[in-house]
């Protein structure tokens, strides 16, 4: 089924990443069957100029094979700032290029600049010069989890490049049922009842509703109000709902959590209303200072229960340390299902579909 040899390689920033991948991919006959080479992930090496300029050399041939390289410019395991991870991957891609690859692969869990996508104000759009410049250094095809908004989809040219946005929601989906739910009575007896699912703001309207749908539960609209003068700055949060707030088991969803302003101030206006519990759902933990700091203080205090979250980002151990309650979710696997359904060319439908709770549940291998 492999046309071309695969080759599986990572910047500094997702090695380990990378390598936990390569473990799940040995697994799979149909491309241990080929000439496939998944032993690449520590074949790129950076080399700095006494200026401090950068160069990245390639330590194999990757010519005529296809490339697969993990990447992320979010905070990571090398401990390497945004911007030098931008300009890390942007050489890696030219020299992968030069070295005549056949097709590379961007897989990048967390897209950094994503919520950098407004065009209607004089700003640059990062996420656009980010895909740009991926593309015009020959990216053909652009894995990511859950992208902050679909209006950044439309800025890859489908003609030049193919866009994969796989939702992140789906892993984190299945986990909960793995955790909270024992069967199909469960779920109609307490979740369709008891369980509500909370929107963060009214942009992720769609997103809490969708949740509530995969499971059959209630939904809670929460509207933020924020001061767009100033970054990660949220001035009041309205609760928005019918729904009955008390006595429910709440789930917080949302694509990120950065400083957790926006958690923070919902989660205390949610248990003025005597909630049963109140659960966050995330995909990416970005947990910028202070959020540390505001998730802890919520779990000492009795008003956080959960708090869920993907490795899209890397968590290091002080902040695991300090938030002793966080459950982290692997993608590694998927990400591994996602490469071979790509090797094999099969659909990618059964990713990329609306998760179902009950289907789940009474066929637990969905994935």
């Amino acid at each position: 089924m492999l046309k071309h040899e695969l080759v599986i390689m990572s910047t500094r920033s997702m090695r380990s990443y990378a390598a936990r991948v390569v473990e799940y991919m040995a697994n799979y006959k149909s491309i241990n069957g080929s000439k496939g080479d998944i032993n690449g992930v520590f074949s790129l090496q950076v080399d700095r100029f006494a200026d401090g300029e950068m160069e990245v050399a390639l330590n194999r041939s990757v010519r005529g094979r296809d490339v697969v390289l993990f990447t992320t410019c979010a905070r990571n395991e090398a401990n390497i700032g945004v911007e030098e991870a931008k300009i890390e991957l942007y050489h890696t891609i030219d020299v992968l290029s030069r070295s005549q690859a056949h097709k590379i692969i961007v897989f990048e869990p967390y897209v950094s600049c994503s919520r950098s996508d407004r065009t209607t104000r004089r700003n640059s759009v990062g996420i656009w010069i980010h895909f740009k410049t991926l593309i015009s250094l020959g990216a053909r095809h652009i894995v990511t989890y859950q992208l902050h908004s679909d209006k950044s989809k439309t800025m890859l040219d489908p003609a030049l490049c193919v866009f994969d946005d796989i939702p992140g929601f789906n892993l984190l989906s299945k986990y909960i049922c793995d955790t909270s739910i024992k069967d199909i009575k469960q779920l109609q007896n307490e979740v369709h009842r008891e369980w509500a699912f909370c929107s963060v703001d009214a942009g992720s309207e769609n997103t809490a509703r969708n949740f509530a749908n995969s499971f059959s539960a209630g939904l809670v609209i929460a509207h933020k109000q924020r001061d767009y003068s100033k970054a990660n700055t949220v001035e009041s949060i309205n609760i928005l709902s019918a729904e009955p707030v008390e006595g429910k088991k709440l789930w917080i969803v949302d694509d990120m959590i950065d400083t957790g302003a926006s958690v923070e101030r919902l989660v205390r206006a949610l248990a003025e209303r005597k909630p049963a519990e109140i659960n966050i759902v995330v995909v990416h933990a970005l947990l910028s200072p202070p959020a540390p700091e505001r998730i802890e203080n919520l779990f000492n205090q009795g008003l956080l229960n959960r708090l869920i979250v993907s490795d899209s980002v890397h968590l290091p151990e002080q902040i695991l340390r300090r938030c002793e309650h966080i459950e982290l979710v692997p993608s590694t696997k998927l990400s591994a299902n996602i490469i071979r359904t790509i090797v094999t060319k099969d659909s990618m439908s059964g990713l990329r579909g609306r998760f179902n709770a009950a289907e789940y549940l009474s066929r637990p291998d969905l994935f």
